[in-house]
């Protein structure tokens, strides 16, 4: 939304469209982006720590619930969404699949990677890139909701979000003591 303004292009609707995963990019948009400009793009994403996203998932499928109110998430505890979504099938079966198989397909990924939480060094490498200042309005706000999880169940969440967590950590944080913090939190 904040670069809405520069694009030649906006995608919008459907969410498939707006939400495009790497694998799809390489096949339909990057091909067709380059015959049109006679250039390639350099593919950028941010990257949430996977509980932190798992938890954000939760609160936005709550979210729904208002519009709904025979919705799947009515009365689910945090909880027991990350168990169904620590099973085999569960990031299938919830619709929301795993951060690695959206930005990676093989040895192929996206290009540049950063970390939510680290969005400043996201935001100055496109300033860099597009040569502006760029100001990122707060939309889509979930509601503030208990997203706590007991040890064990966040450990089991953790093992079935391992390929996650790998891609993770394998990002560059631009404060290396933060990564180290982030490790040790985790580690205790």
């Amino acid at each position: 939304m904040a670069l809405e303004s520069l694009a030649s292009v906006s995608l919008q609707r459907p969410a498939e469209a707006k939400h495009t995963d790497i694998t799809t990019y390489r096949r339909h948009f990057g091909p067709w982006l380059q015959a049109r400009t006679g250039e390639s793009f350099t593919t950028v994403a941010l990257m949430r720590e996977p509980v932190e996203w798992l938890r954000s998932w939760y609160r936005f499928k709550l979210r729904d619930d208002l519009d709904d109110p025979q919705h799947a998430m009515l009365g689910m505890p945090f909880a027991a969404f990350a168990s169904r979504y620590a099973n085999p099938d569960g990031p299938r079966r919830l619709g929301i699949g795993t951060q690695t198989d959206f930005l990676t397909n093989g040895d192929d990924r996206v290009d540049r990677i950063f970390r939510y939480e680290d969005i400043d060094s996201f935001v100055e490498f496109l300033e860099g890139r597009l040569d502006c200042a760029i100001e990122l309005p707060r939309i889509n706000v979930p509601p503030s909701v208990d997203v706590h999880l007991d040890p064990e169940v966040e450990e089991m969440l953790r093992k079935a979000m391992a390929r996650d967590l790998k891609l993770y950590d394998s990002l560059a944080a631009a404060n290396p003591f933060q990564a180290l913090a982030a490790r040790a939190g985790r580690l205790a």
